[in-house]
């Protein structure tokens, strides 16, 4: 397993689940140090899905701690105003989806996790998973239509 590019991918899906650069930096590097500590699922070939078991929950643990604080979120982009405005319709479509659904988009769209190791993490068959796949990019499919119908 390549760990500096699962270490970008671990990063990201930290930052999405906490929505701070700073923490998601310290989860992913306790989640590293955490699964390199343990031998236990290397000797099973099933490293990927023991690595992001570690990082949602220690993503978790830190949402717990943080329930009542409103965390800051960070500027993002510089550049031609299309992207701007094409980002926040984007964050405004995937707002409106469960956060189950958008942490689902997360891990198979932009951190490209494969469909075996996503079903084995959240406990469901290949087809239940792309049934619920489809749904997920339905339904994001018709909050970007809402949103580039009111502008």
């Amino acid at each position: 397993m390549d760990y500096e590019a699962q270490y970008d991918k671990i990063y990201r899906y930290c930052y999405f689940k906490l929505h701070n650069q700073t923490v998601a930096e310290d989860v992913t590097q306790e989640t590293f140090l955490r699964f390199l500590e343990s031998n236990t699922y290397k000797e099973r070939g099933k490293e990927l899905n023991y690595l992001y078991t570690i990082a949602r929950n220690l993503c978790i643990d830190e949402s717990r701690k943080r329930v009542m604080e409103e965390l800051p979120e960070e500027a993002s982009e510089d550049g031609p105003e299309a992207r701007v405005v094409e980002s926040v319709v984007m964050k405004q479509a995937m707002e409106k989806l469960t956060a189950e659904e958008r942490e689902l988009v997360l891990l198979r769209y932009v951190n490209e996790v494969p469909v075996k190791v996503i079903c084995e993490l959240r406990g469901c068959s290949r087809f239940s998973l792309n049934r619920q796949i489809k749904q997920v990019l339905k339904k994001l499919r018709e909050n970007l239509q809402e949103k580039g119908a009111g502008q």
